[in-house]
């Protein structure tokens, strides 16, 4: 699968996001990647990833924070919202519709 911007246009720290991402999707090739910038502070990352099954939440992130690491601390606090979920838990999540039909932000 590919790593997408569902909305609106990338630009450098997307890009710079996507980039760090491309070794997640090199290791979770099943994993569905996508994020996009909510406002000029804020950056929305999903994850699909039938990997995650089993895990609890904390291991999720410390497996995807991981991949995160050596990007710049600017980069990585613009990063709001981290959804980690596996194909089944999309249908429940209130976060997923969200993701899939944010409402603007007001920044």
């Amino acid at each position: 699968m590919s790593i997408s911007v569902p909305r609106g246009k990338s630009d450098e720290t997307i890009e710079q996001i996507i980039k760090a991402l491309k070794k997640y999707e090199t290791d979770h090739p099943h994993a569905r990647i996508d994020l996009y910038r909510q406002s000029r502070v804020s950056i929305r990352v999903r994850i699909i990833d039938p990997d995650l099954a089993g895990r609890e939440r904390s291991q999720r992130h410390e497996c995807f924070w991981a991949y995160l690491n050596d990007l710049p601390e600017e980069v990585q606090s613009d990063i709001s919202s981290v959804l980690l979920l596996t194909p089944e838990e999309t249908k429940g999540s209130f976060a997923n519709m969200e993701f899939d039909d944010p409402v603007p932000s007001q920044l």
